[in-house]
């Protein structure tokens, strides 16, 4: 069997959560593969808000594994709050959830330098979370770290130390400032997460394979903030196109089988970094209050703009997305007019490629208009008015892909499957 991913195709809050629950109980198991708990997914269950940070977003699906990956970094204070949470609805979390021996760790010394680094930044900073992601991918790739599996050996607090002696090296050169290191709380949460089953990932996921089992690879933040292929340098510090799968997890590429892309019917960005469609008008204020934009792990209020086509065919070409969800479709029901960017003027010739620096080159976006359907987009597909019909048709014929799934509100039921 395959594995199928799930990502984001924007700049992240694309609503992947939502979609990954619908979906979880076709699969064996959810896997999320990269990033860390500076990702929101939040889910809508009969009413109820939830929001997970770490955690696969199949956790309420009875029957269903749920794997953290390698490929991400856990906080053990967020992951042990963020059980705890979930136990207390009733949700069986032991049963379900398995963490990879081969995640990196995030300790507090790693917040602190977050902290430290964008401070210094002043009005240059990247809009980092602050929650230690970066310092724990360098320490990472700087073969310094301290991963999940550790815990089990003799040395680990000694191993622990070393790393955090490292960092208070590191600091030095920054201007010191108040920080609750929390680190009792720290080991706490460690012991804790002790009681929860370590896998070897590679082996675990490829075993699921290897016995007619499918898996589902659950993304983090979106396309325009991967490392390599993003908005760089206002971008986060992993890979998360579908590429990261295969590392995040280890498989084989020659696993990977549906690429299912997640895309708001408009875009929203958090944080510092070019924005391309980006509205300050109105419209702009209309967007933000009716989809209620303002990030589920920062609180911070989502910068608002139509849907850029060029961006987005760029992350189905990057990702091989074979199919699209549409989210917050219902968002648009109120406008008279609906506007796409569906390519832009670079030095003063139209061009349907992204600029190599979205942050330094002289473009500018171009637009065309739709009219807008102005009445409640329901679940029957047999009742969708001919404007946002003519809008999916678009959008479908422009970046080559199907948009079987239909996102008109935030629970699990408002769906239009097409």
């Amino acid at each position: 069997m395959a594995v199928d991913v799930l990502i984001g195709l924007q700049w992240g809050d694309e609503g992947k959560g939502k979609i990954v629950d619908y979906l979880a109980d076709r699969y064996d198991a959810i896997c999320r593969f990269q990033g860390g708990p500076n990702a929101g997914h939040t889910i809508y269950i009969n009413g109820e808000k939830f929001v997970l940070h770490t955690i696969p977003s199949g956790i309420f699906r009875e029957g269903v594994k749920n794997v953290i990956g390698n490929g991400v970094v856990i906080d053990p204070i967020t992951l042990r709050k963020e059980i705890k949470g979930l136990e207390a609805l009733g949700v069986d979390v032991r049963s379900r959830l398995k963490i990879a021996r081969k995640a990196h760790l995030i300790l507090p010394s790693h917040r602190y330098l977050d902290a430290a680094s964008e401070k210094a930044k002043g009005d240059k900073k990247i809009g980092s979370t602050l929650r230690g992601i970066g310092p724990t991918y360098m320490d990472k790739t700087g073969r310094n770290g301290l991963r999940f599996g550790d815990i089990d050996g003799p040395n680990f607090k000694e191993k622990y130390n070393d790393l955090k002696a490292k960092h208070q090296q590191i600091a030095s050169i920054y201007p010191s400032f108040d920080f609750d290191w929390n680190e009792e709380q720290w080991f706490e949460s460690i012991e804790f997460l002790a009681d929860f089953e370590r896998v070897n990932c590679e082996y675990y996921v490829n075993d699921i394979l290897d016995k007619g089992g499918n898996i589902l690879a659950e993304g983090a933040q979106g396309v325009m903030l991967d490392i390599d292929f993003g908005t760089y340098p206002f971008v986060t510090s992993s890979n998360t196109i579908t590429a990261g799968v295969c590392t995040g997890l280890g498989i084989a590429p020659s696993k990977i089988g549906e690429v299912i892309g997640i895309s708001k019917a408009y875009c929203t960005r958090v944080g510092g970094g070019p924005f391309p469609s980006e509205l300050f008008d109105e419209n702009g204020k209309k967007l933000q209050d009716l989809g209620h934009e303002f990030g589920a792990t920062t609180g911070r209020p989502r910068r608002c703009g139509w849907i850029d086509l060029v961006q987005l065919k760029y992350s189905v070409m990057i990702n091989g997305v074979t199919q699209i969800a549409l989210t917050k479709s219902d968002i648009m029901d109120n406008f008279e007019e609906i506007v796409v960017v569906d390519r832009y003027e670079i030095d003063g010739a139209e061009s349907k490629e992204l600029p190599y620096d979205l942050c330094d080159e002289n473009y500018k976006p171009l637009h065309r208009s739709f009219k807008g359907w102005n009445t409640q987009l329901t679940s029957d597909k047999y009742a969708m008015p001919a404007a946002f019909v003519k809008y999916l048709n678009y959008l479908e014929e422009y970046v080559k892909v199907p948009i079987p799934l239909v996102s008109i509100g935030p629970e699990r039921e408002q769906l239009i499957v097409r």
